[in-house]
């Protein structure tokens, strides 16, 4: 044992070593290895990860230069900076599997939106982003700019309008460390969110153009455009928490770009790890194996896969512990 290594990493050595806390150990030290011979790494964010405070571990590994690139929904971008600015405003309910449809109807009715046992409170978090990222929208949209969502983000964050509001140490916030770093992120489905719910609300009343936000083709030829720069050498790696969209998205653009712009020397993903709570079912994106994505030409036969099934807000951020040598 690496007498390098801090206490989190020390009990983990010693105690995770049969069945899913195996395949948690093996695809963290795979993912350290990819790191250590010079490869690069995706996170994709499902879920309500950055509602789960994601960020106190994930920032630090942006910080570190542990992920070279971010694929998440348009939730998990947004929620980071509520919890940011609205984290006292926050109702947690920890019986929440003993709640009533009235109880539900009661917590509506008081403007907390319910995330499993997280209510996120509405005025003092949309609301909050809202005043402030329209102005932002308007302010591009007068000067004929168009930005992808993250972008648009990134801008609000660095202006420091939201200092005034800060309920969380900044250094747990990752879309901060993000926007710091000027991290790539893409942001597949961003409309599938309340920001993206409230930017179409404009684009209804005709106080914003929809093209002043770029979309998911955008999205997608830039992605294929950083990944035939970056996929040299020992490659890009796919760390994937959850499933859906963050995923399917950006796992796409290796048989996109071998298939459909015939560029048949492009590099399968080079490492491939899956945290999913989804069991192996019938059709499921987020249930299937790994093995599945080499018949869709984004895994190769020799490249390293884990699945660790269990729940994300445990595990990830001890395999991060354990990248960062915590």
């Amino acid at each position: 044992m690496s007498n390098t290594r801090g206490p989190i990493s020390q009990f983990m050595e010693r105690n995770y070593l049969h069945f899913n806390a195996a395949a948690m150990m093996d695809a963290a030290k795979g993912y350290e290895t990819h790191l250590d011979e010079g490869g690069k790494m995706m996170i994709t964010l499902a879920g309500a990860m950055s509602t789960a405070e994601l960020g106190i571990s994930l920032a630090e590994m942006i910080r570190q230069d542990k992920v070279a690139i971010i694929s998440c929904t348009g939730a998990n971008l947004e929620e980071d900076i509520m919890n940011l600015v609205a984290h006292s405003h926050y109702k947690r309910v920890p019986h929440y599997r003993d709640l009533s449809p009235q109880d539900e109807w009661d917590l509506l009715e008081n403007h907390y939106n319910r995330v499993t046992d997280t209510c996120i409170p509405e005025e003092e978090a949309f609301r909050r982003l809202q005043k402030h990222i329209q102005k932002i929208w308007m302010d591009a949209e007068a000067a004929g700019e168009r930005y992808f969502p993250h972008e648009f983000m990134y801008k609000m964050l660095l202006s420091g309008d939201l200092e005034q509001y800060y309920e969380i140490d900044p250094k747990n916030s990752w879309m901060l460390a993000a926007a710091e770093k000027n991290l790539p992120i893409v942001v597949p489905g961003w409309e599938d969110s309340t920001m993206g719910n409230i930017f179409a609300s404009y684009v209804m009343k005709k106080e914003l153009t929809a093209t002043t936000v770029k979309g998911g083709i955008e999205y997608m030829g830039w992605l294929a455009d950083w990944y035939i720069a970056n996929s040299g050498g020992k490659g890009i790696g796919f760390f994937q928490i959850g499933g859906g969209i963050a995923g399917d998205f950006p796992i796409c653009v290796v048989p996109m770009l071998y298939q459909d712009m015939e560029m048949e020397n492009i590099p399968f993903w080079s490492y491939f790890c899956q945290i999913s709570d989804s069991t192996t079912s019938y059709g499921s994106y987020s249930g299937a194996v790994p093995n599945e994505k080499i018949t869709w030409g984004k895994l190769d036969i020799h490249t390293p896969k884990f699945i660790v099934e269990s729940d994300a807000t445990i595990v990830a951020p001890l395999m991060f512990a354990w990248i960062l040598k915590q």
